[in-house]
């Protein structure tokens, strides 16, 4: 194991709020538990939880290992998982990342016809958490582990990650409900409908295509709530659910949260949906990209 095996019991604790609780859940005695978060804390010094007669509760210093605990452990056994892959390497293999947010549907779809176009290529798919570490990570990297992600772009994401990418279509924006939404009954939106409503959209500077749409709304159906958020993933999902905001969209979504259902609206905002690769990619990246091409055109 590449990390400190008690980070587990560190976030498996923090995340029951108990000790018993926790304990439950490794199949361990509380008192091994407790043991472990003495150990971890004498080790780093530092105090991680506050315990009162209502539970645990993380101190300051305990969130802040919280958030980084997740990372390390996520990090680590990507890691093993790039290792084992480097060991299988295959020149004719292409890694594709994978993710709620940046599913790999669309080739699944093509693959018979790549396959058909070019048998010597093979898929590989190499899953990934959407955390904001991630994305500058991967797509900054695109051609060390992961070669192409599936998912929406344009030329300020493109700038921003680092890397380039292949259009294969223009999406349509639309928007996300939870499932008990007054508006989950339709199937098409008309904008009017949206009056009253917040609608979830990336900050301003991540899309051009967004930052149109958010003109758009702000210049000509101001009666739209636009309420900012600075990153997608499943929590964002959650958070349009629970909240009963709706959530800018595209179909490629579709099957991210079971809860949402994403309805096409009435206006002509789209944006580009593609494929994200290094900016020198390999020759077998540039090949699997014609392969692609030629199936779409």
């Amino acid at each position: 194991m590449m990390y400190n095996p008690q980070l587990e019991t560190f976030i498996r604790v923090a995340d029951a709020g108990s000790f018993n609780k926790a304990a439950e859940q490794a199949y361990i005695t509380p008192t091994a538990v407790i043991k472990q978060m003495n150990l971890l804390e004498d080790g780093l010094g530092v105090k991680l939880f506050e315990r009162t007669h209502r539970g645990l509760h993380l101190t300051k210093a305990g969130i802040s290992l919280y958030q980084d605990a997740k990372y390390i452990i996520g990090y680590c056994k990507d890691s093993v998982t790039r290792a084992k892959n480097a060991m299988q390497e295959d020149e004719s293999v292409i890694r594709i990342g994978t993710s709620p947010m940046t599913p790999a549907q669309i080739l699944v779809e093509l693959w018979p016809k790549i396959h058909e176009h070019s048998p010597h290529i093979k898929f590989q798919l190499i899953p990934f958490d959407n955390t904001p570490e991630n994305a500058r990570e991967i797509l900054a990297n695109l051609g060390q582990n992961i070669d192409v992600v599936a998912g929406i772009f344009d030329e300020t994401m493109l700038d921003l990650r680092k890397c380039d990418g292949f259009e294969i279509s223009r999406e349509p924006i639309c928007c996300a409900v939870s499932v008990h939404h007054r508006l989950a009954q339709k199937n098409r939106l008309a904008v009017q409908d949206m009056y009253g409503e917040n609608l979830m959209l990336m900050h301003r500077g991540w899309s051009r295509y967004v930052d149109e749409l958010r003109d758009d709304i702000w210049e000509n159906h101001n009666q739209i709530n636009i309420v900012d958020f600075d990153f997608y993933n499943v929590d964002t999902f959650n958070r349009c659910e629970n909240s009963n905001d709706m959530l800018m969209a595209t179909k490629a979504w579709t099957n991210v949260h079971p809860l949402l259902k994403i309805i096409p609206v009435e206006w002509e905002h789209s944006i580009p949906y593609g494929l994200l690769h290094s900016r020198e990619p390999s020759k077998t990246v540039q090949n699997f990209l014609a392969a692609v091409q030629a199936v779409l055109y």
